[in-house]
């Protein structure tokens, strides 16, 4: 790989893994705009470890603080978390279904990257945000989001497995269904992602590891990868949750909207003749 091409897809990764537009798609389709190859596995398990960094970097005081209260240490200065010393059993209850859908169709998940999935689940799930926004109630912050929420929240993280629904997008959505303010539910998503992303980077270079390890002439992509899809994420995150303390997903909504009509357009209109 190129140093442009480890660039662009590590940006891409870093904006779009938080936001909530679908990093899969976005990874998918932009080698395919470009003619690039597939980056492959190793390359994956980079941009993983990235914006595994970035969540962990900016909400490593919210870890703590949730980790030490859900063993009954009293930790931390956040007034919500404080109340809400179940936050960390929930979000383990909430982890459960995205890992149990990720093994059993891992396989199959590769077969649904193909643009019409691709630009159905943009549409279906921009949708979806639409209608959360206009159920919305917003009564919930991060301190009174119960059991019920986390396992319906994680529910619905399982639906992105598949390419085009976006982890964020799907889990902000339910919070915002569970009555769940903007910005918490954003704050409780990316909590959520945390253990998910972490697993699915964990299994990646465990099996590169069993085909003898990271390849020298990957080793320069490997970590500017990782260093890119990290600062890109932090800042995305930061982004994200100040954005929504003013305004909807409206805006997000609309992009996916676009974003998928133009990837089903281009799907069928280059399709091979015959």
């Amino acid at each position: 790989m190129d140093l442009f091409q480890v660039i662009v897809l590590a940006v891409i990764q870093g904006i779009t893994e938080f936001l909530p537009v679908s990093s899969h798609a976005h990874l998918i389709v932009a080698p395919m705009l470009f003619g690039w190859k597939d980056p492959g596995l190793t390359f994956d398990i980079a941009l993983h470890a990235g914006t595994l960094a970035a969540v962990l970097l900016f909400f490593f005081r919210d870890w703590l603080q949730v980790i030490a209260q859900g063993f009954g240490v009293s930790y931390g200065s956040d007034p919500q978390l404080k109340q809400n010393r179940m936050l960390l059993w929930y979000l383990v209850v909430g982890s459960i279904p995205a890992g149990i859908v990720g093994f059993i169709f891992k396989e199959q998940a590769e077969e649904w990257k193909n643009p019409y999935v691709i630009g159905a689940m943009m549409i279906g799930i921009g949708l979806l945000m639409w209608l959360a926004e206009r159920a919305a109630w917003t009564k919930k912050n991060m301190a009174t989001i119960t059991f019920p929420d986390s396992a319906i929240i994680g529910a619905a993280q399982a639906l992105a497995v598949v390419p085009g629904v976006s982890r964020s997008g799907v889990t902000i959505a339910a919070g915002l269904f569970r009555g769940i303010d903007r910005p918490a539910s954003a704050r409780f998503s990316f909590l959520l992602a945390t253990p998910v992303i972490a697993g699915a980077a964990a299994s990646a270079a465990h099996h590169v590891m069993k085909q003898g390890g990271l390849p020298a002439e990957m080793k320069v992509p490997f970590a500017v990868g990782i260093a890119v899809s990290a600062a890109v994420g932090i800042v995305s995150i930061a982004f994200l949750l100040r954005f929504l303390q003013r305004r909807t997903l409206l805006a997000f909504i609309y992009y996916r909207l676009i974003f998928g009509i133009i990837v089903i357009a281009l799907a069928f209109f280059r399709r091979p003749p015959g």
